[in-house]
């Protein structure tokens, strides 16, 4: 099947970008690696960031403010305002599609504080925003004649002339290799922090597998060690405690009864606090206690209830111990607002750098920047696939995406993919996590070389071609490691503490430092890393691009 739009990705950003690319005559498909109800956006429980009142510049200039000083000097002025100017704007169109968010008394749109926003702009719906948004989504996406092609996993895309041809999947029901072919694609694939299995709130597939589609396309990436670290985390299961329980009121508290941190400052803040409580033998809890049983039911619902499943706490009466994990990544493919190198190939959400987020995103202002670069990777794609033609697929790269599968299916292994995937998580956690220093990044990337190698020798028990998750799960592990190297290697080259990232021996800022690190890999196994300005090296990469 050919498709004038070909958009990659189920979360919020995806399907924003669906519903704008399809008109009442083109063809448009939403390809998901997985079931179209499983996304982080779906997972996404606090709110969404939006000045309601448009013509209220002081407050969207706040908006603004906020936004850049959490990027910590590595914003993109110019999309940072297309993204606070139009949020109101997106807010309304969710609302129009059927999103129900939470309302005052005289019925107007609900919005409670969040960590590092200097007034109350996030609106949300209880504490499942992102699930109530993104099913909202679905239904408007197939209303509007969006085919869902569900359960493929992308392996590559195919270019000619610098343009974008078509993508190559795996359709896993079978294990075969399909082609669709389009005039434009748009990547929304979601970030890289499943990559940390085990100390991350991400499903373990959300491995950067995008980002490693896009480095074997020849694209940079930007800002990879930009990694952040939720500060609320259950200990056991890693499941995320919502930062709208500190927006309504929570306190964190450590095992003597003390508060000692402002509950809303930035993310990165909040959860070096918290480890330092943690590394000086303290435990870390939230506490709901002061807060009513009523407010708790009403406002926390889905914590209420997962609290007492997950751990058997009943936040209204007890504490619940928390610790930070891995959340979000600010890293992603470099973009200018949704546009790439790559003629025809749109990215947004997670998966893009456009320079929103710099290095450290503000809480709320994912699911709205998946929404408004969602909708205008949406309007890019199709203006782009109108008056053009279809190019040629190249099969070279389907021919080797093929061999691939084979090679996996075709021998026995002694190796333990599922145990490589937690030692690497761990490795990651531990090594080129909150804390770094040179030694820890060295062990690391020495650490991932390793597993690099042995990944070549992984090949599936289980020779069924009906849905097999070890083929995938292999796969994701080795794009995994590809991007785990990448943010190491990002994490090496940044000799400063800058935002998310932080580096022990290296504790403070530097002003010559303030600015991106891309990442190339020009040959595979192979990167070339780089300062953002370095203008001979862009040259020369564009001129290998051309």
């Amino acid at each position: 099947m050919i498709y004038d739009v070909v958009v990659v990705g189920g979360g919020i950003a995806g399907l924003m970008a669906s519903i704008e690319a399809k008109t009442a005559h083109n063809k448009v498909a939403l390809i998901t690696k997985g079931n179209i109800f499983k996304s982080n956006s779906s997972l996404a429980s606090g709110g969404i960031n939006a000045v309601l009142d448009s013509s209220n510049n002081e407050e969207i200039k706040k908006h603004i403010k906020d936004t850049v000083e959490s990027a910590k000097g590595l914003e993109d002025l110019k999309a940072i305002m297309y993204m606070c100017k139009n949020a109101g704007r997106i807010v309304e169109k969710l609302v129009s599609y059927g999103v129900e968010f939470d309302k005052n008394e005289d019925g107007s749109i609900a919005q409670r504080s969040f960590g590092g926003g200097s007034s109350k702009r996030t609106c949300y719906v209880g504490d499942k925003t992102g699930s109530a948004i993104t099913a909202t989504l679905i239904k408007k996406a197939k209303s509007v004649g969006v085919e869902f092609l569900v359960n493929n996993f992308v392996m590559n895309i195919t270019k000619l002339d610098n343009s974008v041809s078509g993508v190559v999947s795996i359709r896993r029901f079978d294990s075969s290799i399909v082609v669709y072919p389009a005039k434009s694609v748009v990547f929304a694939g979601g970030g890289y922090a499943g990559i940390y299995r085990g100390f991350s709130t991400n499903a373990s597939d959300y491995t950067g597998d995008l980002l490693a589609v896009a480095l074997r396309a020849g694209l940079n990436l930007k800002d990879m060690e930009f990694v952040q670290f939720h500060p609320t985390g259950m200990p056991k299961t890693s499941y995320l405690v919502s930062e709208a329980a500190r927006g309504e009121g929570g306190y964190l508290v450590n095992s003597d009864g003390n508060r000692f941190v402002n509950e809303l400052d930035t993310r990165d803040v909040v959860s070096r606090a918290i480890t330092e409580q943690i590394n000086n033998g303290q435990k870390v809890y939230i506490d709901l206690r002061h807060l009513s049983r009523e407010h708790i039911e009403t406002k926390l619902p889905s914590l209420y209830k997962s609290a007492y499943a997950q751990a058997g706490i009943d936040v209204c009466e007890e504490l619940l111990e928390i610790k930070p994990v891995a959340h979000y990544t600010m890293g992603g493919i470099e973009a200018k607002m949704t546009s790439t190198d790559l003629k025809g190939l749109f990215v947004c959400g997670e998966c893009a750098n456009n320079g929103v987020h710099g290095a450290n995103r503000l809480g709320g202002n994912s699911l709205l920047e998946g929404a408004v670069f969602g909708e205008l990777a949406g309007i890019e794609a199709l203006k782009f696939s109108q008056n053009k033609k279809f190019l040629p697929i190249d099969y070279e790269i389907v021919a080797r995406d093929i061999k691939v599968v084979d090679t996996i299916f075709s021998s026995q292994t002694t190796k333990n993919f599922n145990a490589m995937r937690i030692t690497l998580g761990k490795t990651m956690f531990e090594l080129c996590g909150i804390h770094k220093n040179k030694e820890k990044l060295i062990q690391a990337f020495d650490y991932l070389k390793y597993l690099r190698k042995e990944a070549g020798n992984l090949h599936c028990i289980d020779k069924s071609k009906g849905n097999n998750v070890e083929l995938i799960a292999i796969l994701e592990l080795k794009n995994a490691l590809e991007i785990a190297e990448a943010i190491v290697l990002s994490a090496r080259k940044r000799k400063e503490s800058r935002g998310a990232h932080s580096r022990d021996d290296y504790p403070q800022e530097d002003a010559t430092m303030k600015k991106s690190i891309l990442v190339h890999e020009f040959q595979k196994g192979y990167f070339k890393l780089w300062f953002e300005g370095n203008n001979l090296w862009s040259k020369i990469r564009r001129k290998l691009l051309s």
